[in-house]
């Protein structure tokens, strides 16, 4: 799986625009239109990723520039109040910030944008340190892998290793992502398994099973009796 894009180093973005803590409301809008991103990652003075600052976190500004929201707006909204007077990205930022490390998996950065609803994940160090950032479109680019890389794979990871038979006794297709396996397998409550490894290759968009069962041997039974032959005198 050579040159696979399997981590998030792999796909991540290296050359990243970033804030600090004291960058003006101003500032912070103009590298977003200029960089063309929705949200900057906010570093401390040791280079540390300490929190992230999105569109969202910037609109407050604007929804409450009439100023007096009421006593219950202050309450049901109070976050959102006290950004609309922020003015540094300091204040502004969400923190913790939600990041990933550079050697996490691309299916784990992927529930973790799904679960905390985020198009784009600060990448850091060990030490927290801003190492890059992967976004959504980073993720999906791992569906561009040609097919017969899939199937050269697919053979290798699964093929081989789960059923150890023949290259000729399993054949692997794949036509736009999707995985079709063919072929007699001895084995067959290994199937779901199959298909749930094929999966897990990178690139992999489905996988169809339509394997057949190990065959009878023709003189499996050849010492039973025959019920219709009378016995030997």
């Amino acid at each position: 799986m050579d040159g696979t894009p399997t981590v998030v180093s792999d796909v991540m973005t290296r050359r990243v625009v970033a804030l600090r803590t004291g960058a003006a409301f101003k500032d912070i809008v103009r590298a977003m239109q200029e960089w063309r991103v929705s949200a900057l990652p906010v570093l401390d003075a040791g280079g540390r990723v300490v929190g992230v600052v999105s569109e969202a976190d910037l609109l407050p500004k604007e929804e409450y520039s009439e100023g007096d929201v009421g006593r219950y707006g202050q309450v049901q909204h109070l976050a959102e109040v006290h950004k609309a007077d922020a003015v540094t990205a300091g204040e502004l930022m969400s923190t913790p910030a939600v990041a990933v490390t550079p050697d996490a998996t691309l299916a784990c950065a992927a529930r973790v944008m799904a679960r905390r609803a985020v198009k784009r994940l600060p990448v850091v160090g060990p030490d927290g340190t801003l190492r890059g950032i992967v976004s959504r479109s980073d993720l999906l680019k791992v569906f561009l892998r040609d097919d017969e890389a899939i199937a050269e794979d697919v053979r290798d990871e699964v093929v081989a290793r789960l059923f150890g038979t023949p290259a000729e006794a399993v054949r692997v297709d794949v036509r736009d992502g999707v995985v079709t396996l063919t072929g007699r397998v001895r084995e067959t409550a290994l199937v779901p398994l199959a298909a749930r490894l094929a999966r897990a290759v990178a690139g992999v968009v489905d996988v169809h099973c339509a394997f057949d069962g190990s065959p009878r041997r023709p003189d499996s039974d050849q010492d039973l009796a025959d019920p219709q032959r009378p016995a030997p005198a």
